[in-house]
């Protein structure tokens, strides 16, 4: 284990109360926007108040947000109609400001709510509120950036600190952006790194670990699974600012899947007055987390690696297996049938939880049945797996991308052979290929069920915008051109199956509305109520791979059961629309 970096930051509402809570500002005014929980806030506003100052600490992050949620009472209801018109910039994608208000719209109530791009190139939203008498009120809310250059130059517009400061006859002090320790933490720690020497070889290390102590709670939001979260943002902008860092310094473009730094793990801690940051290179970790067995059809958590290896031998057929990079044993099953082949894989992406259960329920579903003809490999990644699982521990309703890539640090669909690298986790997916020859891939997948932001890096994730807001079962078809025609019948059986499904439909409604409310236009194809992507991509051997997309990062309980339950569905109609279509062409 090496130490690359530690250090303690005192805390920017501590230093504005300690700093401006004297008799020379008795009578001032003071609004100050910052990065810290609601409850933090209130208290730095009480503990100016007591020297005779008049504060109004706010949230930097999500500004127009907190303003309904701190500063109007929306949820009396006594307002029919509010407008929003929020500010534009040009270094900035044309809806980031609409984005930031998500998800105002499902905490009205009745309130007729609309969105408007204005013209206001300064940060601030201009807000009309009407009462039910036909009263109106109008507010100003201001949404403090700043334009700066990141840790491998690249250019962002980002929420920032900001301090403005009235005297006792309402003359304005001050009114400029400062640093915030949230901003400050960040920026130290990624340059820390950046200057380290982490040779020339890929991967650079085995675990690269950013533990972080961050004083404040995450806020639940009555809707959904959406909660305020400057934790969990914290790790996203630092696991990806981290990839970014590294695809640079090897020479890849942004955004390559193929890039092997090693396994980053930023563990952002809660439930401490400490702010503080660590940053070690450590080994893997390839001890398991245990936990109870549970029912595979009503599972309200994630499986342990050991059900899932249980479950997975329930499934009569030939074993072929994989390794990892930390020496985790892939396992998969191939049961030959007189059908019509298909693969089914799951957890590529192992923090997108509910594929390893729905490809498991599928399969078993499909093995009841004679002719049944099918490889599955329910858990692709165990490394990636093992590390989310260890993460939830902790924050068990943040998103946790960090698990996300194998222990190399890549996507394991985008490794080659060459160069003496071995295939590892890809040569599970191979194998299944090569032994039953089959045509159709369903890949189970997942993405966030609630707000993707990055905010100290622009705030919408970057090459992932698309990724930032739920918005219902999603499908990607991707085919081989000369299997266009299929590809196109293939997806409209399954989707039309999809739609049968009890509640699935409503929910879709529900998310793409607000979706379309907070973005803008889809930019996705609604196909029988599913939205779907399908495209023409030779890059895969197999000429079929269906990718589902279902909004299960976070999500346990009910909502676990409905989203597993939505994937087994899908492995089964797709299975059931090959078999069709197959025999239909002959």
């Amino acid at each position: 284990m090496t130490r690359i970096f530690a250090t303690s930051l005192q805390r920017t509402i501590d230093i504005l109360i300690s700093d401006l809570s004297t008799p020379a500002h008795q009578g001032w005014g003071i609004e100050a926007w910052v990065f810290n929980d609601a409850p933090t806030r209130r208290a730095a506003e009480a503990a100016f108040a007591k020297h005779g100052i008049k504060a109004q600490i706010r949230s930097a992050y999500k500004p127009l947000l907190h303003f309904f949620l701190e500063e109007i009472d929306i949820a009396a209801q006594i307002y029919t109609d509010i407008r929003v018109t929020y500010p534009r910039n040009d270094a900035a994608a044309d809806n980031r400001f609409l984005l930031e208000t998500y998800p105002l719209a499902a905490l009205v109530g009745d309130a007729n709510i609309t969105f408007v791009a204005g013209t206001r190139t300064d940060g601030v939203y201009d807000v009309s509120l009407t009462r039910a008498d036909g009263t109106t009120t109008t507010h100003e809310v201001f949404a403090p950036n700043r334009l700066h250059q990141d840790v491998i130059n690249e250019t962002h517009l980002s929420p920032t600190g900001w301090l403005r400061m009235t005297d006792s006859d309402g003359t304005v002090i001050r009114d400029d952006q400062i640093d915030t320790d949230y901003e400050t933490l960040f920026a130290q720690t990624m340059q820390a790194i950046a200057a380290h020497d982490w040779g020339s070889t890929e991967p650079y290390f085995d675990e690269l670990n950013i533990t972080v102590e961050l004083p404040g709670q995450d806020h639940v939001i009555a809707h959904g699974h959406e909660e305020i979260s400057l934790h969990e943002a914290l790790h996203e902008d630092f696991y990806f600012a981290l990839l970014e860092l590294f695809q640079v310094k090897s020479g890849r473009p942004l955004g390559d899947r193929g890039l092997q730094p090693g396994q980053i793990v930023p563990e952002i801690k809660t439930g401490t007055d400490q702010l503080t940051v660590t940053v070690e290179n450590r080994p893997l970790v390839t001890s398991e987390i245990t936990g109870p067995r549970q029912d595979l059809d009503t599972a309200t958590d994630p499986l342990t690696s050991a059900q899932i290896a249980e479950e997975l031998g329930k499934i009569d057929g030939e074993t072929f297996s994989a390794q990892s990079r930390s020496g985790r044993i892939i396992n998969a099953r191939y049961r030959t049938g007189t059908d019509i082949p298909i693969m089914i894989s799951g957890g590529q992406h192992p923090n997108e939880i509910t594929g390893p259960s729905g490809a498991l329920r599928g399969a078993q579903k499909l093995a009841l049945r004679d002719g049944a003809h099918f490889t599955i490999s329910p858990l692709e990644n165990p490394d990636g797996y093992a590390l989310h699982q260890r993460l939830i521990v902790d924050n068990p309703r943040h998103m946790h991308h960090a698990a996300r890539y194998t222990a190399l640090g890549d996507d394991l669909e985008y490794r080659t052979a060459g160069n003496n690298k071995p295939l590892l986790e890809k040569e599970i997916r191979q194998k299944a290929q090569d032994i039953s020859k089959a045509q159709l891939h369903v890949n189970l997948h997942g993405y966030p069920s609630h707000e993707w932001t990055r905010p100290l890096s622009g705030y919408v994730p970057r090459g992932f915008g698309m990724w930032t807001l739920p918005k219902g079962f999603f499908l990607i078809m991707r085919h081989h051109e000369a299997w266009t025609d299929h590809a196109m019948a293939f997806i409209d059986l399954v989707t039309k199956h999809l739609a049968t499904v009890p509640g699935l439909l409503d929910f879709n409604n529900a998310q793409i509305d607000l979706y379309r409310t907070h973005a803008g236009d889809t930019g996705f194809d609604i196909i029988n109520g599913f939205p779907c992507m399908i495209s023409i991509d030779d890059r895969h051997d197999v000429p079929l791979t269906l990718i589902t997309e279902y909004p299960d990062e976070t999500i346990y309980g009910d909502a676990f059961i409905a989203g597993h339950t939505a994937q087994m569905e899908t492995v089964v109609a797709a299975y059931d629309a090959h078999q069709k279509l197959m025999a239909a062409s002959g």
